[in-house]
């Protein structure tokens, strides 16, 4: 089935003209400004009589002659033309039951998609065609299968996407290094994403139709008071005016599952996500219970993780003493800078006791060279006075390193038995989020 068509060569100007007029009357619900022509000279055109039917269904008339017309002349075109255009006046349900099998043909996932069966989806989806629409778009989806080469991380990035690249679990919201490593982090981020699509798959779920099939935030009231959709470009509309000969170059066509992934990403239509969700639901269904499966592996027996710039083996009954040991002479080592000897203060001290003994051998110039033996030992006593400061702070800087050491180790251990019991509760949690999300996924949108 194509909707790639333009108007044939007989086709008149008048008819051209009061289809587009008619289309653009549909779409704003607004009364027709032209009065119907005759279009004797175009009576071997399928529109002539398709316009003629339609008008006469609009106004509840019989138009059993003008549809046989249109039908012995283009029977697919003519049942594509009134299913939408009766879906854009607000009068789908009024389509005869066989209109709609004729007007969407075969579908299949080796061929794409066209516009006009594109168009039918979208329009049974909010509901033109009432629930009997719905449900015949959805045995005509069902009959094909989802192709089996679609893995189901194709189904979970189109319904969850922006998937956060580490999830902290709150018993290592301190240590944010163990929350880095894969076998910690892989549990914690299959079960955030499987609480993740299940909130998304509530939203798909939860969404109500509006009276009549008709989402309500496109809704208004045409001038009988009766709730009708306005129809934006790209949809029903623009195949129609496709189908009359006035509209311009098609847009390319995408598979049954391009379009599935396209409904299920977030911020599309509700009513069409529905339908994608119920289609993928084996996907979203095995993709679900692998995440379940990746949350219930049990922690590691032991982890290695830097602390402070040291790899230290943690186990649940404590760090590894000989990881421990190693980090420990490498503090010892790095925090104890080589100085060398303090050979300064020692030449000070050397030259004070020299002008020392200078002053007691020279008399007249004594007191001068006890004056500078004083300050010559005093800056020697100095220097060996800051020398032991410094070797003291390095000792003290090394003490608090080890029992910095010692205690991120201890609470590491602590956190991964925390992480432990958390683990356990994650796993019941994700079993109870699969079990929900099945009930939904199982509920369908027939139940709805």
């Amino acid at each position: 089935m194509s909707t790639d068509l333009t108007a044939s060569h007989h086709i008149g100007t008048e008819l051209h003209r009061y289809a587009e007029a008619l289309l653009a009357n549909l779409a704003t619900d607004a009364v027709p400004s032209m009065t119907p022509p005759k279009f004797s000279d175009v009576t071997d055109y399928w529109l002539a009589p398709a316009v003629e039917a339609l008008e006469l269904l609009m106004r509840g008339e019989d138009a059993l002659e003008p549809l046989g017309r249109a039908a012995q002349l283009d029977e697919h075109r003519t049942a594509l033309f009134l299913c939408l255009a009766l879906a854009v006046s607000g009068q789908g349900e009024a389509i005869h039951a066989s209109w709609l099998g004729i007007a969407f043909g075969d579908l299949s996932a080796d061929r794409p998609v066209t516009h006009g069966q594109r168009a039918l989806w979208l329009a049974a989806a909010r509901g033109a065609y009432g629930p009997a629409g719905k449900i015949f778009v959805l045995r005509k989806l069902d009959s094909v299968a989802v192709p089996a080469e679609v893995e189901p991380a194709r189904w979970l990035s189109a319904l969850i996407p922006h998937e956060p690249s580490i999830v902290i679990p709150p018993s290592l919201v301190d240590f944010p290094e163990l929350a880095e490593l894969p076998e910690l982090a892989q549990p914690v981020q299959a079960a955030d994403q499987l609480a993740r699509l299940l909130g998304r798959c509530v939203e798909i779920t939860s969404t109500r139709e509006a009276t009549g099939g008709k989402p309500a935030n496109l809704e208004s009231a045409n001038r009988e008071g009766r709730a009708t959709t306005v129809w934006a470009e790209g949809e029903p509309l623009t195949v129609l005016r496709h189908l009359i000969g006035s509209g311009g170059p098609e847009g390319p066509m995408n598979t049954l599952t391009g379009h599935l992934l396209t409904d299920l990403q977030p911020g599309s239509d509700p009513h069409l996500a529905t339908i994608a969700l119920h289609m993928a639901a084996p996907a979203v269904r095995a993709a679900a219970e692998d995440l379940v499966r990746a949350t219930e592996v049990d922690p590691p027996e032991s982890v290695t993780m830097p602390l402070l710039g040291h790899r230290v083996v943690l186990r649940p009954e404590g760090p590894d003493s000989g990881s421990l040991s190693a980090a420990e002479e490498h503090i010892t080592v790095e925090g104890v800078p080589a100085r060398g000897r303090p050979w300064l203060a020692y030449t000070l001290l050397a030259l004070g006791v020299t002008a020392l003994v200078a002053a007691l051998v020279a008399a007249p110039a004594t007191l001068p060279l006890a004056a500078l033996a004083l300050i010559l030992a005093a800056a020697g006593g100095h220097r060996l006075r800051h020398r032991r400061r410094q070797e003291r702070a390095d000792a003290g800087y090394v003490t608090a390193q080890l029992a910095e050491l010692r205690g991120l180790a201890e609470s590491a251990v602590w956190a991964l038995h925390e992480y432990a019991r958390e683990s356990e509760k994650r796993a019941q949690t994700a079993t109870s989020d699969l079990t929900e999300l099945t009930r939904l996924l199982r509920r369908g949108p027939r139940a709805r």
